[in-house]
């Protein structure tokens, strides 16, 4: 029988976000094109990895942003802990209109709601390709499938493990957001997000919602 365990986001102490992990590398290279004509800069390496504040991780199920410009996006997160590592569920939050000016910076200006429940990664690594991705944007009341789609679109754990640190495992007290699936329609802002994992093989799911509050943006 394999139990979740409780995340207990006080013992990450470095929080890493992949970006652009995409196994594909043509369809990357369109995508990083893509964003340079709106602004946005092109990464200096793919993938690459932002460190941002650990005190960002929330179970919590609201969070608050500055206006209106900020979107979540679904991603598995690792974490390495006394224990062994583990897999859970998080949203990489990001204030687009900061993007523009920098990737790291709109990246440290959100929280990173995160799921509760863990799964051990020694008891998913055998068939990660075959984890599914899902999140659901609701926007003035309707809720809409906003990303869907395996794991497989993104590099593997260990292979990013050894791109970031050129070792085999994360340094204990680690967590890693893995890499996220395009959305359907266009990146959108809404007023809630939820998202699910998908384990096919072991038959369950990991889920997690949160609303997104916005405060008046001043200037």
């Amino acid at each position: 029988m394999h139990s979740p365990g409780n995340l207990d986001v006080h013992r990450v102490r470095q929080l890493v976000i992949a970006g652009w992990t995409g196994r594909d590398s043509p369809a990357l290279e369109k995508h990083i094109r893509e964003l340079e004509a709106l602004g946005v800069r092109r990464p200096k390496t793919t993938p690459i990895f932002y460190r941002v504040a650990a005190s960002l991780l929330t179970t919590d199920d609201a969070i608050e942003v500055l206006g209106d410009r900020s979107s979540g996006e679904v991603e598995c997160v690792v974490y390495s802990f006394e224990d062994g590592a583990w897999v859970g569920l998080g949203s990489d939050h990001t204030d687009r209109k900061a993007e523009a000016v920098g990737v790291a910076l709109s990246k440290q200006m959100c929280a990173k709601p995160v799921s509760h429940d863990i799964w051990r990664l020694e008891e998913v690594a055998p068939h990660w390709d075959a984890l599914v991705l899902r999140s659901y944007a609701g926007v003035n009341g309707e809720r809409r499938l906003y990303q869907e789609g395996s794991v497989a679109a993104m590099r593997p754990p260990q292979e990013l493990f050894r791109l970031y640190g050129k070792q085999v495992g994360l340094p204990v007290g680690t967590a890693m957001f893995c890499g996220t699936l395009a959305a359907h329609g266009g990146v959108i802002a809404a007023e809630k997000f939820e998202m699910e994992s998908e384990d096919p093989v072991l038959r369950r799911k990991i889920t997690h919602s949160y609303r997104i509050q916005t405060l008046p943006d001043e200037g």
